[in-house]
């Protein structure tokens, strides 16, 4: 066997095997045995069928696939042997490879074209200067975070009157042209409202201060802006039925609900932290304004991490790529899309791959290792911010834990959690290696700055 690389240019090689038969006999041979202990032939016994059959019958196939298992070892091989930097996969070569006929051929030899990386130099030290933007935690952010706790851990209380934002249910009857109950026109036993959503204010303002028991007399269409749609629902008939509704209807107020926050008291502090964590409302947004500050860490470190790299591919500059065999790996990747989106997405394409190649560089540098626990952190701490949403801060560490593990199941989720721990450790590094220019700036204006990039 013989293999040789042959650099057409800096980032291009034409990589040739040759194997000949000596080096895949062997295997052919031990192949075919190990088929003659299985092989069902009219006949023959199990076992017993002769190797000069099976050779006529099988002799193709097996050598085909023994030399195409070898040649993907020692094409591989080769490439990590000899720290080839390659990009992407080897293709056959389309002038130089021969035509391979295993009926006639016993020597074979095999070209392949190899994209090679761009040799370069991506280094960060305290020389290089990047700002650094420290989002200052408001008191109106720990109003709105305290104020969405009592939200969720609010309930629904029955009250005597009417106030903006109530439920209203009762019997809703329809009214012939003198203000009578209609006969055999619509009623709807148990009709639920919330008024404040009609989109009238003068149908909205009869419901103002009313009471359990009282009787009003309202307008559907006009309350609801002829909505057939809302119209139907409320009075449980058709849509197509609603556009000709256009009676004015009474309703005899039977119960009005209306939504109470949660009070900051222990027991709420209790639910949402913990019990005992903390005992008044002070400490309680304390405890609020310094989780706040570590989720906005983060994205922090997202910024810092899109100005890096900003900063490094001006600082590397323009490299070159072997395009022409990169635009025929990317159409070979997508066969049903053409020249055409090849040319519209290969200078994106590029631009990712500079980044990819800028990125490996500065992990290898930096000696940054993914470790099992690493993933099970940023799996736990996806799940603790999923929970989050839903105001659940005090989740116990065996749900945490079953959470994470079902993620480490799926190997989409651990190729997004791998590269979420990459990013997180390497943001981490790059903190301590360069100088920061630290800001502190308020939430909106750390939100401009990604409107201003676009």
């Amino acid at each position: 066997m013989n293999i040789s690389l042959e650099n057409m240019s800096n980032v291009s090689a034409l990589l040739t095997i040759k194997i000949e038969k000596a080096d895949y006999a062997e295997r052919v041979e031990a192949s075919l045995k190990n088929y003659r202990k299985k092989a069902a032939m009219p006949g023959f016994r199990p076992g017993q069928v002769p190797m000069g059959l099976l050779k006529k019958r099988f002799g193709k196939e097996v050598t085909a696939e023994e030399v195409n298992k070898l040649l993907g070892e020692k094409l591989y091989g080769y490439i990590k042997d000899n720290n080839i930097n390659m990009l992407g996969e080897p293709l056959p070569n389309e002038e130089r490879q021969p035509k391979i006929d295993f009926d006639t051929m016993e020597d074979f030899e095999f070209v392949f074209d190899i994209a090679l990386a761009p040799e370069f130099k991506a280094e960060l030290t305290s020389a290089d200067t990047l700002d650094y933007y420290q989002i200052e935690v408001s008191d109106e952010m720990v109003d709105k975070q305290v104020d969405m706790y009592a939200q969720r851990a609010g309930s629904y209380e029955k009250v005597e009157s009417y106030e903006a934002k109530d439920m209203v249910k009762g019997l809703l009857a329809e009214l012939d042209e003198n203000g009578n109950t209609k006969e055999g026109g619509i009623q709807v036993e148990g009709a639920v409202m919330l008024p404040e959503y009609m989109k009238n204010d003068e149908q909205k303002a009869i419901f103002n201060g009313c009471k359990v028991n009282d009787v009003l007399v309202f307008n559907p269409a006009t309350a609801y802006d002829g909505h057939d749609v809302e119209i139907a629902s409320l009075l449980h008939i058709k849509k197509e039925e609603a556009v000709d509704i256009k009676s004015n209807f009474s309703f005899q107020v039977q119960e009005i609900t209306r939504f109470v926050k949660a009070e900051l008291n222990q027991e709420l502090f209790d639910q949402i932290l913990g019990e005992g964590v903390v005992s008044n409302q002070d400490e309680f947004r304390s405890h609020i304004k310094k989780s706040l500050e570590e989720q906005l860490v983060s994205d922090s470190n997202y910024k810092l991490m899109v100005d890096v790299r900003k900063y490094l591919m001006d600082k590397v500059g323009q490299l070159e790529f072997p395009d022409a065999l990169l635009k025929r790996v990317m159409k070979l990747n997508n066969p049903d899309k053409g020249d055409d989106f090849v040319e519209k997405n290969y200078a994106d394409s590029i631009e990712e791959l500079k980044w990819h190649l800028i990125k490996e560089q500065l992990v290898k540098a930096f000696e940054i290792k993914v470790e099992q626990n690493d993933l099970m952190d940023a799996a736990k701490e996806i799940t603790k911010m999923q929970f989050a949403q839903y105001g659940m801060m005090n989740v116990p560490e065996d749900l945490l834990n079953n959470y994470a593990q079902e993620m480490l199941k799926k190997k989409d989720q651990v190729e997004n959690l791998v590269n979420r721990s990459i990013e997180t450790k390497l943001a981490a590094v790059i903190k301590t290696v360069i100088t920061l220019n630290t800001k502190t700036v308020s939430v909106e204006e750390f939100n401009k700055l990604f409107s201003a990039e676009e």
